[in-house]
């Protein structure tokens, strides 16, 4: 073994090596760095021109892949790699991923038309994909939403822009219902003027529309009455209860009876 061609080696081509590996590793953590800096001064712009935060994150993904791809090339450019051949093969390889993967492609282009389209927002309150919660972030490929339970649930954009989208926030207020079932021998005129009153009294109510109580059905334990009161989504639930509560008070004050099926299942 020539130990002067090892020598050779180890002060030549290795060290140029080893000096290169370092660089790169400083280049890609120098330009992580600066895309975070670069995209976090993208979307802090557009926050002060109050931009759609859902716009926002999407877009600053967008940027975040480009400028990680862009350094890779850079990186492999120094290292003499021929890069418009790798891009090449980028392509090719690109081409075998989306026949493999066009499900996952589905959503992208998905969340590109919803980004459009702009069905919902960040901090919306909807029903998609067969869920309901809070819009938490609409990224590449999924929806974040946050469930009522607190559990933060990822929806495919595909199954998302493909099914039926309710946004629970997109007008002022929001119908809550109820129902108030009386005994025979209540005056339903009597009750609807007496619920009337009390829903209007609950707090985040709104007064346009106004409640609605009117009656709705009749069954053999006496007069069913419906109650109706408008609301904010985000005052949604407290006024739920409120309601049910202002119908146990407004019977209870008026000393009404219990119905007769009600009564048998507390006396049984």
């Amino acid at each position: 073994m020539d130990m002067n061609a090892i020598q050779n080696f180890l002060s030549t081509t290795a060290l140029d090596l080893g000096i290169k590996i370092l660089a790169a590793i400083a280049f890609w953590i120098v330009g992580r760095w600066l895309i975070g800096k670069v995209v976090g001064l993208i979307q802090a712009g557009m926050n002060r021109n109050s931009i759609d935060p859902t716009l926002t994150k999407y877009l600053g993904s967008i940027i975040t892949i480009a400028l990680n791809i862009t350094l890779v090339l850079g990186i492999l450019g120094y290292f003499g790699i021929q890069t418009t051949s790798f891009a090449a093969m980028l392509a090719g390889a690109g081409v075998a991923i989306g026949a493999a993967w066009s499900g996952m492609l589905g959503n992208f282009a998905a969340g590109a038309f919803m980004l459009v389209l702009r069905p919902f927002k960040v901090g919306d309150f909807v029903s998609i994909g067969g869920m309901t919660g809070t819009i938490h972030e609409l990224g590449l490929f999924a929806t974040t939403i946050i469930t009522p339970d607190n559990v933060m649930t990822l929806v495919g954009n595909g199954k998302v822009f493909g099914d039926t989208v309710q946004n629970f926030s997109a007008l002022p207020s929001r119908r809550v219902e109820r129902t108030a079932q009386l005994a025979q021998g209540v005056d339903p005129l009597d009750a609807i003027a007496r619920l009337k009153v009390a829903v209007a009294r609950i707090p985040n109510v709104v007064a346009s529309p106004a409640p609605e109580v009117n009656l709705l059905d009749f069954k053999l334990e006496g007069p069913v009455i419906s109650v109706r009161p408008y609301t904010h989504t985000d005052n949604y639930w407290q006024v739920y209860f409120d309601t049910n509560e202002a119908i146990i008070k407004v019977c209870q004050e008026a000393g009404w009876p219990v119905p007769a099926a009600y009564h048998k299942v507390v006396q049984g």
